[in-house]
């Protein structure tokens, strides 16, 4: 009797706050832009994994410009960069600190650090929840942070600057480092530098967060492609890094004992016969959990570009561009069964659902909008299982 009156409790406290507590959903992160007057930081809503229905989002934690969230694998916090935040005397860029509430999911702050560089614009959280990996964008340079034992950060533990240039004088006129990115074994990271056209790979330990050069150093994707964003496939043989000012993707093979990548296509993410446009850009690169599927964001066509793989080489066939219902698509997210994908439109403020064909991986819109103010990345959080 008493556990069953527990069991009511939770049920109608799950009801009062919006949240479906079964197995068959999960918590969405949204980060956003707060520059565009449209948001106030970060927000959170449910999804259910079995319909596709999205709650409505709500305003988790309130902060400036979070543009790129990280989950720590006991997810119970998230990491967030201030991509124009100014922080302390040295007038660098910030990484925050949250902890999750499990029942809400609001996010409450722990504390925030300097990433050590300018425009940071993504974050990463190791494998073990020991280290948090940022990447400066405007100064071109990449930071290692500890993680207390409560999930709040310590100072950089190691800080790389990158140098160089490549092609094209107007972008590319020194390092900016996009995203920084961990190997399935956790043992090196990858760091995509839009101004070099290189992925850099550093090895990590991620007990004294710190990144050491690796020989190879990087890898080189063609001149003048802007390297933004990278996957890894989940058989661990095959990396694919997604090129902002080209739109293209470059797949890559992967030696996991030496870190090295070994280029073997490039693609473009548009359709047979399209050039790139001035106002055409690249964002966000997802494999599909299954590793049959690549998905590829195109800014100003504003389309998913869907990719079949091959899966005894990697390589990318394009079987679709599917439209996001709106403009500006800077990122997506596909969740934990891969049923659904989440395109976030950052000019329409708003979140279009699409299903995914577990056969063919092609996209649906389901007619489902939620509104977002300047949505640029999407993160889940599965519930944990008793």
């Amino acid at each position: 009797m008493i556990r069953l009156v527990i069991v009511m409790s939770l049920l109608m406290l799950s009801l009062i706050n919006g949240q479906d507590m079964s197995s068959n959903s999960c918590t969405v992160y949204f980060g956003t832009y707060t520059s565009s007057g449209k948001s106030k930081g970060i927000y959170t809503c449910r999804l259910d994994t079995s319909t596709g229905i999205l709650s409505t989002p709500e305003l988790a934690a309130e902060t400036a410009n979070p543009s790129f969230l990280a989950i720590h694998p006991d997810r119970r916090h998230l990491y967030a960069v201030g991509e124009s935040v100014v922080f302390g005397a040295g007038k660098t860029g910030a990484v925050s600190a949250f902890a999750i509430d499990q029942v809400t999911g609001k996010l409450t702050l722990l504390n925030r650090q300097s990433t050590g560089g300018l425009g940071p614009c993504h974050v990463n959280v190791d494998l073990t929840g020991k280290c948090v990996l940022v990447a400066n964008y405007n100064s071109g340079s990449c930071a290692a942070l500890p993680v207390r034992n409560n999930g709040a950060l310590g100072e950089i533990g190691s800080f790389i600057q990158h140098v160089g240039s490549s092609i094209n004088s107007g972008r590319q006129a020194g390092p900016h480092a996009h995203s920084i990115n961990l190997s399935p074994d956790n043992r090196f990271a990858f760091v995509a530098d839009l101004g070099l056209d290189k992925v850099m790979i550093y090895k990590l330990d991620p007990a004294r967060a710190a990144l050491m050069p690796n020989d190879p150093p990087f890898a080189k994707v063609p001149p003048g492609s802007g390297p933004r964003h990278m996957a890894f496939h989940p058989d661990g043989r095959f990396a694919y890094v997604i090129n902002e000012m080209l739109c293209t993707v470059t797949v890559f093979s992967y030696k996991a004992g030496q870190g090295a990548l070994k280029e073997i296509q490039t693609v473009s993410t548009l359709p047979k016969g399209q050039s790139v446009q001035p106002a055409y850009s690249t964002a966000e690169v997802l494999v599909h959990p299954r590793g049959k599927f690549l998905y590829g964001s195109n800014r100003g066509h504003d389309t998913i570009a869907v990719f079949a793989i091959n899966q005894a080489n990697g390589t990318l066939s394009l079987i679709q561009n599917e439209s996001t219902q709106g403009k500006m698509p800077r990122s997506f997210g596909i969740d934990p069964t891969g049923a659904w994908l989440l395109a976030a439109n950052q000019d329409n403020n708003n979140v279009v659902v699409f299903s995914v064909n577990p056969e063919t991986g092609k996209l649906k819109p389901t007619g489902q909008i939620v509104e977002v103010g300047a949505p640029v990345c999407v993160k889940f959080m599965r519930a944990k299982k008793d």
